[in-house]
């Protein structure tokens, strides 16, 4: 299957009539999004013999992306590919993986309940919300078309590829200056286009100058392709500014409605407020845990599945503390040892007398 054939079946709408068959079902955990992350977290807890239902919409981030990069041993990969393989490694594992959107997200008393857009429902112990970000690009025609190919945002993702190439970076803001400094050691043929990022310090031009980059201010109007290859960027007074890629600067647009729902803490970054998460991926809510871009917006694909997993551990530790202080609890009503949250003794040597 082609990468296109690929992308048609991972983006088409998913069926209205799909109902997946989980309610009724209480499960260890719900984990919200099957990309790298929620699926990391999935292998994991599956692995540790927990209940898992995955429900998946089927948008990863990267999806657009014929090739991923900077991902040990799958460096070239399909990252719809990764997903497939993903999908196949949990289900071997006795994870449950349907593909549905949430569209509702509450706390119970014992837990969390989720609501897909059929009606479906299933509760969970403990909930982790994998849904990512999508990435909304400035309004210039041909932009889009070219997306996760001739587009691309990430230099540590496609700088590699586009050694000695002609690149353009379409700086939005100060952060896409900085990108235009990273991409310097790949090639010398850089231009910067400014006028989505307004009036640059002088300073800043003087900088980019020094480093051998050229500053193109007027404003950029289309992109100019051959085939399927990016040739150019039309400018505002009718030329053509001749590129082989653009590095643009999208704006990421947090997919966390379950968590607002929930309504966890956010915190302010570089790209605006996010879903706040510690190092284990805890959100302010209790039981609820964010993983991937969800909780850390500029994750690439390994830290991505890092994340998934060191939620996965975290979760599967606290249910081994929870069966263990049940295990005390039992040992200590058996012996006759005061309850500490009673004060009273539960065995038949602690009846009162």
């Amino acid at each position: 299957m082609t990468h296109d054939e690929r992308l048609s079946a991972a983006s088409a709408p998913l069926s209205p009539t799909q109902n997946p068959n989980i309610s009724g079902e209480h499960w260890d955990v719900l984990i919200i999004g099957g990309g790298a992350a929620g699926l990391s977290a999935a292998l994991i807890l599956a692995r540790a013999r927990r209940r898992v239902l995955v429900l998946d919409a089927q948008q990863p981030r990267n999806r657009f992306a014929p090739h991923m990069h900077g991902v040990l041993s799958r460096d070239g990969y399909s990252p719809l590919d990764l997903v497939a393989d993903g999908y196949r490694e949990v289900r071997a594992v006795d994870g449950v993986i349907e593909n549905a959107r949430v569209v509702e997200t509450r706390a119970t008393e014992d837990g969390f309940e989720v609501v897909t857009e059929t009606g479906a429902r299933a509760t969970g112990r403990r909930l982790i919300v994998a849904t990512g970000t999508r990435d909304q690009l400035p309004d210039i025609p041909g932009l889009a078309e070219q997306w996760g190919r001739g587009v691309v945002a990430c230099p540590y993702c496609d700088g590699y590829e586009a050694s000695g190439r002609a690149i353009g970076v379409l700086a939005g803001s100060a952060m896409g200056l900085h990108v235009a400094h990273m991409l310097r050691a790949y090639s010398p043929d850089i231009t910067v286009f400014t006028s989505l990022a307004g009036v640059i310090p002088e300073d800043e031009r003087m900088l980019l100058e020094e480093r051998g980059m050229r500053i193109e201010d007027r404003a950029v109007t289309h992109v100019v392709v051959d085939g399927d290859a990016i040739t150019g960027l039309g400018l505002a007074d009718g030329s053509v500014a001749p590129v082989d890629v653009v590095f643009a600067q999208p704006t990421p647009v947090a997919l966390d409605g379950p968590l607002r729902q929930l309504g966890v803490d956010q915190t302010e970054t570089p790209i605006g407020p996010w879903t706040a998460v510690d190092g284990f991926g805890r959100t302010s809510a209790a039981g609820v845990f964010a993983v991937g871009n969800a909780g850390i917006p500029n994750a690439l694909v390994p830290i991505a599945m890092g994340s998934g997993a060191m939620a996965a551990l975290t979760i599967n530790g606290e249910f081994v503390a929870e069966e263990v202080a049940a295990a005390a609890a039992r040992v200590a009503a058996g012996r006759g040892v005061p309850d500490p949250s009673t004060g009273s003794g539960t065995g038949a040597a602690g009846v009162a007398a």
